[in-house]
C-alpha cells in the first residue's frame, strides 16, 4: 500500500508558476499508472503561466475561486468543478478570489518536462 500525505511531498515552484506538490507519479515510485497527480496552489490575485500539454489534463477544484482560460475560452471556476483540458490546449488560471485557489492536477499520460511549452508572457 502507497500513502502520500500532502505535506511530506515537497513544494515547488511549477513551469507554469503555480506551487506544485507533486503527489503521484509512476517514474518516482513504483507505480503501475499512466498518470501523474499534483496538488497545486495559486495565491490570491496570480495567474498561471501561459502553457501547453501534449497531453490532456483534468483540474479538479478544491477551494477558492478562478478564471479558467482554455485557448480562447474563459470560465468562472470554484470548489467542485472538474475541468478537461484537451491537449495542445494554450491554459492559464487565474485566482479572481479572496482565498488561495487549490486544485488538483491530473495529466495523461504522465506529466514529462518535455510534453510542457511554457509561453513567455
Amino acid at each position: 500500500m502507497l500513502i502520500r500525505k500532502l505535506n511530506d511531498c515537497e513544494e515547488f515552484v511549477a513551469g507554469d508558476g503555480t506551487l506544485l506538490r507533486e503527489l503521484l507519479h509512476p517514474e518516482k515510485q513504483p507505480l503501475a499508472l499512466r498518470y501523474s497527480l499534483a496538488h497545486a496552489i495559486v495565491p490570491v490575485g496570480q495567474t498561471s503561466i501561459v502553457h501547453s500539454l501534449k497531453t490532456s489534463e483534468v483540474y479538479y477544484i478544491l477551494s477558492g475561486m478562478g478564471d479558467m482560460h482554455i485557448d480562447d475560452e474563459m470560465q468562472r471556476v470554484e470548489a467542485g468543478d472538474a475541468i478537461y483540458i484537451p491537449p495542445e490546449a494554450k491554459q492559464f488560471i487565474h485566482n479572481c478570489g479572496s482565498e488561495p485557489l487549490i486544485f488538483i492536477c491530473m495529466v495523461d499520460p504522465a506529466w514529462r518536462k518535455e510534453d510542457e511549452t511554457v509561453y513567455s508572457s
